[in-house]
């Protein structure tokens, strides 16, 4: 498990308006090794943490839009 108190969460340019967002913390996965990714609407209900390797292919995917619109 990792600790990701304290953290400052950047919003991701793809959320819309109004809700479902996804978050993520760029100084800890410059600290950590790996991203933290959160869901805005509940952000004290922990964080998933991804390799960077991984992160890189999801959002190479979202700019590509292999994930639909929805």
């Amino acid at each position: 498990m990792i600790e990701v108190t304290g953290v400052v969460w950047v919003k991701s340019s793809y959320s819309q308006s109004g809700g479902a967002c996804v978050e993520w913390a760029p100084s800890e996965a410059a600290r950590l090794g790996v991203v933290p990714v959160r869901d805005s609407t509940d952000p004290e209900g922990g964080a998933l943490a991804f390799g960077r390797g991984a992160w890189q292919a999801f959002v190479a995917g979202v700019q590509a839009g292999e994930f639909g619109t929805n």
